[in-house]
């Protein structure tokens, strides 16, 4: 669901860890639970692992120290902001499948542009590159979502202007969540540039709302780990 994803997708993210979203239930728990010790994965910061937690919002750490997978970090959640539940999620996944047969499940790029909608700078420019990869490899057979999704999450003037000229219904009766769209018929750019910037602004300050109590329940969590050790 990070940035491992992003590099299937082609809008290469270096990475040093594996973020994952998971099924949340107790068997799926167990599993997890097994494949972790397989792996001598050991929790590396709070919260514990715990169910309620990841429930909440929570991410756990850990870091594997298994023969061939030593450092590596895994991040789990079962709950991302502003995104359906897993079983959503899972069906409008993306499967790639390597070339030993494995397979690989992606959230899809819809999923994991709204997934990559952070506080962090440098994940604006991995979104406009995901929704330009997807209307790239999709333009010449759009579907009515896709159109939506495009006009929804396009970042750069350019792809906008392009989306407004070749799809102006859809531009038009999408103005109205997205006034911006209006500016993409003008040929504004300057004047689209600084809307894009505020979207940016207004979705950072929406993840900072999101994980201000998390953060302030994880700093609970390192005062009693601290004072129990």
């Amino acid at each position: 669901m990070g940035g491992q994803a992003c590099v299937f997708y082609g809008a290469a993210q270096v990475s040093k860890d594996v973020d994952l979203v998971l099924l949340a239930e107790d068997e799926n728990f167990s599993r997890l639970l097994a494949a972790l010790e397989q792996l001598n994965a050991k929790r590396i910061a709070v919260p514990r692992f715990d169910p309620a937690l990841l429930a909440r919002g929570h991410a756990v750490h850990f870091r594997c120290a298994a023969a061939g997978v030593e450092d590596l970090r895994i991040d789990l959640m079962t709950r991302l902001r502003d995104l359906p539940p897993f079983s959503v999620l899972w069906e409008r996944r993306t499967v790639i499948t390597g070339d030993g047969g494995e397979e690989f499940h992606l959230l899809s790029i819809p999923d994991l542009v709204n997934a990559k909608k952070t506080q962090r700078m440098r994940d604006w420019p991995i979104i406009e590159l995901l929704v330009a990869i997807h209307y790239r490899e999709n333009a010449a057979a759009p579907r009515p979502d896709w159109i939506e999704f495009w006009l929804h999450e396009a970042r750069s003037p350019e792809l906008l202007a392009e989306l407004a000229q070749r799809f102006p219904a859809e531009a038009r009766a999408l103005s109205s969540p997205r006034p911006l769209l209006l500016l993409a018929f003008s040929g504004a750019s300057d004047a689209l540039r600084e809307a894009l910037d505020a979207e940016v602004r207004a979705e950072q300050a929406k993840d900072r709302a999101y994980w201000a109590p998390l953060k302030a329940e994880l700093e609970a969590f390192r005062r009693a780990e601290r004072e129990g050790a």
